[in-house]
């Protein structure tokens, strides 16, 4: 490239980033909704209905306060292509947006209500084929605990990408219980709930702040691939990913303040929920965990721990991959890592 091209081509990506509609157009995975109603967007991604090698079908459960995107952020990307790709038939549930009128829900809405009728919803629409649940982050514990909770749903396997299920192992939570201990827990809790939940821009600080690293970087980063179109349109990507965070519900997130972060319950192979109790070890189906050697926000360590907590499962299968927590799922590594690890997974389940 010449030296006039070279300088051309950082032009035309400079503005982009800066004032234009950025360095390349969003192009999601096509697909059909099937169902919409609040916080509970049923999608599937097209395929030939008849064509997929397996009569399962695959639901994507996505975290709270993370895009639903995070299963297709651009074509090379795509959880969701790879799957179409691989002869499956993935589907979405999608939760929108959170806001202070959500105050009120809390894990069992999710557990008990949102994932047991998208299961059942993708289950008819497969002809009652069962179905493979995969979840990242909070997504993989939300689909362990709606399998431990609902034994009759029609669930062949879950796998959880980067799912906390100890946080005794998360960064922070020790200094976190300190504060706590010293304050009664009366501060957070007191102002999550005047608020309603935690919102949407907190939840993108939050997110850039464990990856502070990634945000020093920045402008060394751009200048050094200023012309490499490629490089900054996954850059790219990964910025409308964290523009595009929603929030949490003040109910969950006391949940996930007393429950998880003080009584560690996950961890403890539980979920205390007022009279109810919801044990890991009744999880009955094949699960595949995954977790990240540079995951901050889940270390490993914590995704391991199911393979103490699940004790009811028929197989457990725990594998560590190269990346950060959104990199392991969707990072330059997840085709040949994680990728291929829920592909041999569920070829196995076949």
């Amino acid at each position: 490239m010449s030296i006039t091209d070279t300088v051309t081509t950082a032009a035309r990506n400079a503005w982009a980033l800066s004032f234009g509609a950025g360095i390349e157009p969003v192009d999601p995975a096509p697909s059909t909704v099937l169902w919409d109603e609040p916080h509970r967007l049923l999608r599937r991604y097209d395929t030939e209905f008849q064509s997929a090698a397996s009569d399962s079908a695959v639901l994507l459960v996505p975290p709270l306060a993370a895009p639903a995107t995070c299963f297709d952020l651009r074509r090379d990307q795509s959880l969701a292509r790879f799957l179409v790709e691989t002869g499956r038939a993935p589907y979405l549930v999608d939760y929108g947006d959170i806001t202070f009128a959500d105050r009120k829900m809390g894990f069992e809405d999710w557990i008990c209500d949102i994932l047991p009728e998208a299961i059942l919803r993708v289950s008819a629409d497969r002809g009652g084929a069962p179905v493979d649940l995969v979840g990242w982050s909070v997504g993989g514990m939300f689909s362990l605990l709606t399998a431990a909770a609902n034994p009759e749903l029609p669930i062949r396997s879950v796998t959880g990408v980067g799912p906390p299920l100890d946080y005794d192992k998360m960064l922070g939570i020790p200094q976190l219980r300190a504060v706590a201990k010293f304050t009664g827990g009366w501060g957070s809790t007191a102002i999550v709930r005047a608020a309603g939940g935690i919102p949407a821009p907190l939840t993108k600080l939050g997110y850039r702040l464990a990856a502070f690293d990634r945000e020093l970087a920045r402008p060394g980063f751009i200048a050094r691939n200023i012309t490499d179109k490629q490089t900054l349109a996954k850059m790219e990507s990964i910025d409308r990913f964290q523009a595009a965070m929603p929030g949490y519900p003040g109910r969950f997130y006391n949940q996930l303040w007393g429950r998880m972060m003080l009584a560690n319950d996950i961890g403890n192979g539980k979920l205390e929920l007022g009279d109810r109790t919801v044990e890991l070890a009744n999880v009955r189906v094949p699960v595949l965990l995954i977790g990240g050697t540079t995951d901050v926000i889940t270390p490993k360590a914590a995704v391991e721990a199911g393979l103490r907590t699940l004790s009811g499962s028929p197989s457990v299968t725990y594998e560590v991959v190269p990346g950060s927590h959104l990199g392991i799922l969707t990072g330059p590594d997840a085709r040949e890592t994680t990728w291929a690890h829920l592909d041999k997974f569920l070829a196995e389940r076949d």
